[in-house]
């Protein structure tokens, strides 16, 4: 019974140093990374899926308190050892607050955005998701970025102003509050759509203005909507578009009004059809009105003319113009004239290159002045033949009728 009792007790010691051992290698094991292949020891030590944190199930990209986070990043929202129950990504931007839609994936470990476009900048994004394990334990997870915010912005000056109903000439012109070197990703971002359809061309004039027309005269009842997508747009390096806009317009009646300088005469022409000629004084010799087809950019029932901001220093100064429709940037007018002689309209030029018709100080209704300027529309077109000027630039004002239609096309960036 002595020698069985201690064998007994050598056995039971043999296996108490085995077990210290083993758990010293467990130990070690968790705490090695230069060994070659992974131990068993290690792997048996491992957590199991339903075993990992629930501060681990929900993984979003950008990371939590991110600021300034470029454009070109998207965002990620994983859940690769559970699924996704919900996620809801929320954008905050100049344009206001907005809902960004995503879709979960069919297997619920990941969610994307449904829209290719990138993030806005100088944006803050929340996002809110909801996810259970393996286990069936549920968790939420709150997370806010904000986005790059670009040191500098421009927007886009629309003409013509937001008005109902223009004329058959009426160009689209954007004046551009800095100038743009990246002119193909700036016109991409501007859609000009006609109903009827009809085919519309870009044409830039410098660095700062683009404007768009169809090959002729727009068809009255012509229905047209200027998309400008120009928020986050990049149009010099540090410059950004600010802009995410609609309008539109509807194209009236044609209206195409004739001036003869030589005659003396302005001859107006309605849908085809003559409506009425009219006396006039254009420019007098030295400052003649310019030839080529203008556009009516701006009506007033009164406005002032100061020679001084045409470059005719004090030559003129008249408080009260009666019925000014401009034509040009440079200051060329179609006006009432009350000043100058009755016998002059018809026979003499006496202006300043100005095209002036009859009126009466404070502006008649009834007279030749009167009646065309409540027959005219803004985008009416107004084209002087038989002067010794000059043809009118094609910037100066709406003047891009005189250019040739290839001439407009090839000013495109996108040709």
């Amino acid at each position: 019974m002595l020698v069985v009792g201690t064998n007994v007790t050598l056995a039971l010691s043999r296996a108490r140093r085995a077990l210290a051992v083993l758990a010293s290698l467990v130990a070690l094991g968790g705490c090695v990374t230069t060994s070659g292949a992974p131990s068993s020891v290690v792997s048996a030590a491992a957590p199991a899926d339903d075993a990992r944190p629930l501060s681990d199930l929900i993984r979003i990209s950008p990371g939590d308190r991110a600021s300034g986070v470029p454009a070109t990043e998207r965002i990620a929202v994983r859940a690769p050892y559970g699924r996704l129950e919900e996620v809801r990504v929320t954008e905050v931007s100049g344009d206001g607050r907005r809902t960004v839609p995503g879709r979960i994936s069919a297997d619920g470990h990941s969610w994307r955005p449904e829209e290719p476009a990138p993030l806005g900048l100088a944006a803050r994004y929340t996002v809110d998701a909801a996810a259970h394990d393996r286990a069936g334990r549920h968790t939420t997870r709150h997370i806010g970025f904000t986005t790059y915010v670009p040191p500098y912005r421009f927007v886009g000056f629309f003409t013509p102003e937001p008005r109902p109903v223009v004329g058959t000439g009426m160009i689209v012109s954007l004046g551009f509050s800095r100038a743009i070197t990246d002119r193909a990703a700036v016109e991409r971002a501007v859609h000009v759509r006609a109903d009827p359809p009809t085919e519309v061309a870009a044409h830039w004039f410098g660095p700062a203005r683009l404007d768009f027309r169809p090959r002729h005269y727009w068809r009255p009842g012509t229905r047209v909507t200027v998309d400008l997508r120009l928020r986050d747009v990049r149009g010099a390096p540090g410059v950004y578009g600010a802009q995410r806009k609609t309008v539109s317009f509807t194209v009236g009646r044609s209206q195409v009004s004739t001036v003869d300088a030589a005659a003396h005469t302005m001859r107006v022409v309605r849908d085809g059809r003559p409506l009425r000629t009219i006396p006039v004084t254009a420019g007098a010799p030295g400052t003649e009105t310019y030839n080529g087809r203008m556009v009516i950019t701006e009506k007033s029932d009164m406005t002032r003319m100061n020679g001084d901001t045409v470059g005719f220093g004090g030559e003129y100064d008249i408080s009260d113009v009666p019925h000014a429709m401009r034509l040009t940037a440079s200051g060329t007018f179609l006006h009432g004239n009350y000043w100058a002689s009755p016998d002059a309209f018809g026979t003499l030029n006496t202006s300043h290159g100005c095209i002036g018709l009859r009126d009466t100080q404070g502006g008649d209704p009834a007279s030749p002045a009167g009646w065309f300027y409540g027959s005219s529309l803004v985008g009416d077109v107004v084209e002087v033949v038989n002067s010794h000027e000059r043809t009118v630039s094609p910037d100066n004002g709406l003047g891009g009728w005189n250019m040739p239609w290839d001439l407009w096309r090839a000013g495109s960036a996108l040709r």
